[in-house]
């Protein structure tokens, strides 16, 4: 996989009752991929979106769906999510699920599916180098999962510095995401730090024009950040 620039638009932080609409119009301002977060109220207070979900929103559009999974129990939902159509699935190294992560993975990429882990704010880069060999993205954590709206933490470029660092050693095509108060304005620096994607979810759908807004995106992710 290379290290492909995309804006991922969190469905999250889209209006419900125009979920269809919304989704169109960034799809048409550049959008590469949809961002599906599915919160179980345990491993983070909130709760959110189904397999049944993931399913419809397959069937509707052409882009892929990368579902991140903030479970306790993620094993329990991997299968539902991949016969749903999800193109990828995000684990956090923070659960604690009977089966261990790597086997999670592995099985992951087995379905023809893209496997990925996150971490959380407060979990030390280090914690993804095992995984390193059996992924194609890290995801990085920039606020404290559960909420969309937040700002970006500070040390968050540090963060995404320290996994692309990692990374070069092992994957040197390896993707990181980055999620949580990602702005047009922290783009460009967020990209110098080494991300490839940059998950957007109030910085999208709140913005007056969704469609320009994610074409500003694409032009940043065009013209912005040096790769590292």
């Amino acid at each position: 996989m290379n290290r492909q620039r995309l804006i991922e638009p969190s469905l999250l932080a889209a209006d419900p009752g125009r979920l269809a609409e919304q989704m169109a119009l960034a799809e048409r301002g550049g959008a590469g991929m949809w961002h599906f977060d599915v919160m179980d109220g345990h491993f983070v207070p909130n709760l959110s979106f189904g397999p049944h979900i993931c399913a419809g929103l397959h069937r509707y559009t052409k882009l892929p769906i990368d579902v991140h999974l903030m479970v306790d129990n993620p094993s329990r939902i991997i299968d539902p999510f991949l016969a749903a159509g999800a193109a990828s699935l995000v684990l956090h190294v923070e659960v604690h699920d009977k089966e261990p992560l790597s086997q999670m993975l592995r099985e992951i990429r087995a379905a023809g599916a893209v496997p990925a882990v996150a971490l959380n704010p407060r979990t030390p880069p280090e914690a993804a180098a095992q995984y390193l060999p059996l992924v194609d993205r890290v995801l990085v954590m920039a606020v404290e999962p559960g909420y969309g709206g937040q700002e970006l933490l500070p040390d968050s470029y540090e963060r995404v510095r320290a996994v692309r660092a990692l990374a070069n050693r092992v994957r040197p095509n390896l993707q990181i995401q980055i999620d949580g108060g990602v702005t047009k304005q922290n783009a460009p620096s967020i990209l110098e730090a080494g991300a490839d994607i940059l998950i957007a979810g109030s910085a999208v759908f709140d913005a007056p024009d969704i469609e320009a807004r994610c074409r500003e995106f694409a032009e940043i992710l065009c013209s912005g950040g040096a790769s590292s």
